[in-house]
């Protein structure tokens, strides 16, 4: 059964068994050729990647990577990917964020694991509204999908191959990478659901921005899928509900490969829509009474 039609089954094959199914000659032909794609000549420079999105001044979510958004439940995850995403449609300054999309390769890919087709296209509404385009340029430019219904075999094989099969893809948007997966704690699985990532964003050359909650205890993402996307993504973004106003939430970098860049904030306005607060300063924590001291 070929990858396309069992993507799971195949990847799981090839990463397991390697050349293991194959004759020893096979096998050492197969390793040659894998060591000489990978092999890096002092000689020859290797260019940094284009950038597809910039936070601030930041080039915090650039091509052949991954990024990720943690927080907790209702934190306006959502409510912030969805700027994200119409920054990038439209190559303009959405909240913090400047999309910087090739005109050959700006096509974007929306996957939503999480909800009922009535809320995903509430917040492909919401997109299209952010960016102010007709309803035929957002159709061209941005492919939207509720998975909710599906298996988690199937979640992956659509997102697989739509990857393979669009043109000029430059951003993917999988909003609830935990949908991916079985057993959110299982390292195995973690670590394939991972590996697909690495392996989509560099064969294709673009980029990919997930969403993960975090620990209801810590401010860790969640189970073995989080430690290994803090592990391996270029930007981690943290979105948060100010502690002292509900309306308002943060946005900061927990981990950045780049140079970083200052935390903002937005809430949603009258229309629905995130808006960025200038020269947002947080509140201070209230403190309790402090302890007598004779």
């Amino acid at each position: 059964m070929t990858s396309m039609q069992d993507p799971l089954g195949g990847f799981i094959a090839e990463v397991e068994n390697g050349a293991g199914l194959q004759t020893p000659d096979a096998a050492v032909v197969r390793y040659e050729r894998l060591c000489n794609e990978a092999q890096l000549d002092i000689d020859k420079e290797v260019p940094p990647p284009p950038v597809a999105i910039y936070i601030g001044d930041s080039p915090a979510c650039t091509f052949g990577n991954f990024s990720a958004s943690i927080g907790k439940p209702k934190g306006k995850k959502t409510f912030n990917v969805s700027a994200m995403t119409a920054a990038a449609m439209t190559n303009s300054t959405i909240l913090n964020y400047r999309g910087n999309m090739p005109s050959d390769q700006n096509g974007i890919l929306y996957f939503d694991t999480e909800q009922s087709k009535y809320h995903a296209f509430r917040v492909f509404k919401r997109i299209a509204r952010l960016t102010h385009r007709s309803n035929q340029e957002i159709n061209e430019r941005i492919k939207y999908f509720a998975l909710r219904k599906y298996s988690v075999e199937d979640r992956i094989g659509m997102i697989d191959h739509k990857i393979r099969n669009t043109q000029a893809v430059g951003l993917v948007i999988i909003d609830g990478i935990r949908d991916l997966m079985l057993d959110i704690n299982n390292p195995r699985e973690a670590t394939l659901i991972v590996n697909f990532l690495m392996k989509w964003t560099e064969e294709y050359n673009l980029h990919i921005h997930t969403i993960i909650h975090q620990n209801k205890s810590d401010e860790n993402a969640r189970g073995h899928i989080g430690t290994e996307i803090n592990n391996k993504s270029e930007t981690v973004l943290r979105v948060e509900k100010d502690k002292n106003d509900d309306a308002i939430s943060t946005v900061e970098a927990v981990y950045i490969r780049d140079v970083s860049f200052p935390s903002f904030a937005f809430r949603i306005n009258s229309e629905a829509l995130p808006e960025l607060i200038k020269d947002y300063v947080p509140t201070p924590e209230a403190k309790g009474n402090e302890a007598w001291d004779p």
